[in-house]
């Protein structure tokens, strides 16, 4: 793939990733949602990567990739936190609908 398509895929997935924040009520669409997200800027983040290594060597594209990788720990780690979140929520509340979770208090 080019730099151009990977641009418009990662574009592509952020538009989905923003709609699912916009329009879903479940908490568990919102945490997929989120992670459309991630995946977006991670695909941003390989593009910019490949096109420095194209354009100079493979070494400008290390530091691209680098953050990638850190990108993916902070969305492996999000995951786990979310995935423990929600099913407190669902174990405490029965629902995952985000309108019945108005209150912060247990």
């Amino acid at each position: 793939m080019t730099a151009h398509a990977l641009l418009l895929l990662a574009a592509l997935l952020f538009a989905i990733g923003l709609a699912g924040l916009l329009i879903r009520r479940s908490a568990l669409g919102l945490f997929l949602a989120v992670e459309i997200l991630f995946n977006a800027a991670n695909l941003l983040f390989v593009a910019f990567a490949r096109r420095h290594a194209l354009a100079d060597s493979p070494e400008a594209a290390r530091p691209a990739l680098a953050f990638v990788f850190m990108v993916f720990a902070v969305a492996a780690a999000e995951a786990a936190v979310g995935i423990s979140l929600v099913l407190a929520i669902v174990r405490r509340r029965g629902t995952l609908e985000i309108d019945a979770l108005s209150e912060l208090k247990w």
